[in-house]
């Protein structure tokens, strides 16, 4: 039962896949991008063995969907993001990062391209509506801007294509990592994405008829049954394990993707234009000051996922903080998301974590912590 205390005010949006979550035994939740996230299923460690060793079904509808058309959507999109897009595809997904004119981090949205002048961009938790179409006011582009109808499930882990293949057929195992498909699953309209915020093999299948929820959700579920199919929320464990970001933990507008080594994400050297170009030039010229790393914290196992960020000490000095810290199960220790001065960054360093007030030591160390080259969440294997 869903606790009796937890307030449901019509200012907060549920997902449509509410009451099929607080069925599937929901306990608690949070709020992300002014909705209802199902944030507790049980036992936080159990969630994690289920999504690596079966597969678990996530209702991340809270990533909602920023849709940009028109005829100027392209330009548009474009002027968003630092990224290059001109190699983008219809059918194609790319991991952006959204800057404001200083070079901050406003979100870092998956981005969808549906037809030529057609996109969705699946936020992280921050205000891109608005931001986008105060953009547009200005612009002298024709775009319309609007959150549309569309719904996300996350199915992840390594039963999911098997799953997938029963709901869909055979022709999904031909769905490559970062791309997608528009669908019906009987008469229910989807778009289903080789894409999630897991770091394991999976999908997301975004609902495009929010009547329909929780008839998708159970659907879901009974094919799953035979695999093991679980109902789960996003791992933190994982995450971290993976070196995910998390939007107002590990980065924010006050973060550049210089500081959390993005510089992947930021093309200055092409013509194309965007908001914040010169901001990221002077930033790489200039170098930066800071930059995100992982850490090993020596202390017994962390009960559950840091809820404040914990001060990182060198020589009396705070150079730091830790933004995500949790206990892998998997690896046997705990491991942390952090950023620092860059001086203090090197592999191997020794730092100081204050954690209420108690000392704990710490080691620089390799990130992301399992799996770096992102091999598991972008193999092929799973679908022969």
């Amino acid at each position: 039962m869903v606790n009796k205390n937890f307030g449901f005010g019509t200012q907060i949006r549920k997902s449509p896949f509410f009451d099929s979550t607080v069925k599937w035994g929901a306990k608690e939740f949070s709020v992300y991008n002014h909705m209802y996230i199902p944030r507790d299923f049980g036992n936080p460690e159990q969630n994690f063995w289920n999504l690596i060793e079966k597969s678990i079904l996530c209702d991340v509808a809270v990533e909602r969907q920023v849709e940009i058309t028109g005829p100027d959507a392209y330009e548009f999109i474009q002027l968003l993001t630092p990224r290059d897009l001109s190699k983008l595809q219809i059918g194609q997904c790319k991991y952006v990062l959204i800057v404001n004119d200083k070079g901050g981090i406003i979100n870092d949205p998956v981005l969808l391209r549906l037809a030529k002048n057609h996109f969705w961009l699946s936020l992280a938790d921050s205000d891109v509506l608005l931001w986008a179409q105060g953009v547009a006011i200005n612009s002298g582009l024709k775009v319309n801007i609007c959150e549309p109808d569309v719904s996300p499930l996350q199915l992840q882990g390594p039963t999911s294509g098997k799953i997938m293949i029963k709901l869909f057929g055979e022709g999904i195992r031909d769905l490559k990592y970062y791309w997608f498909r528009e669908c019906e699953l009987d008469g229910i309209p989807l778009v289903i994405s080789r894409t999630g915020w897991s770091s394991e093999f999976g999908y997301e299948i975004f609902l495009r008829d929010g009547s329909k929820g929780n008839q998708l959700y159970e659907k879901i579920m009974e094919a799953g049954k035979e695999y093991s199919l679980q109902p789960g929320h996003t791992s933190s464990i994982r995450r971290i394990e993976g070196g995910m970001l998390s939007y107002h933990a590990d980065a924010d507008i006050n973060t550049n993707p210089y500081e959390l080594g993005l510089d992947r994400l930021v093309n200055l050297d092409s013509e194309i234009n965007f908001i914040g170009k010169e901001a990221l030039k002077r930033i790489k010229q200039e170098g930066i000051k800071r930059i995100q790393i992982g850490l090993e914290l020596d202390c017994p196992p962390l009960v559950g996922p840091n809820t404040k960020f914990w001060p990182i000490i060198k020589d009396r000095k705070k150079i730091g903080k830790v933004t995500s810290a949790v206990y892998s199960p998997r690896l046997e220790k705990n491991i942390a998301l952090a950023i620092v001065n860059i001086y203090n960054s090197q592999i191997g360093n020794s730092l100081k974590v204050f954690i209420d007030g108690k000392e704990i030591s710490s080691k620089v160390i390799e990130k992301p912590f399992y799996d770096p080259k992102k091999k598991i969440a972008s193999s092929y294997d799973l679908m022969l």
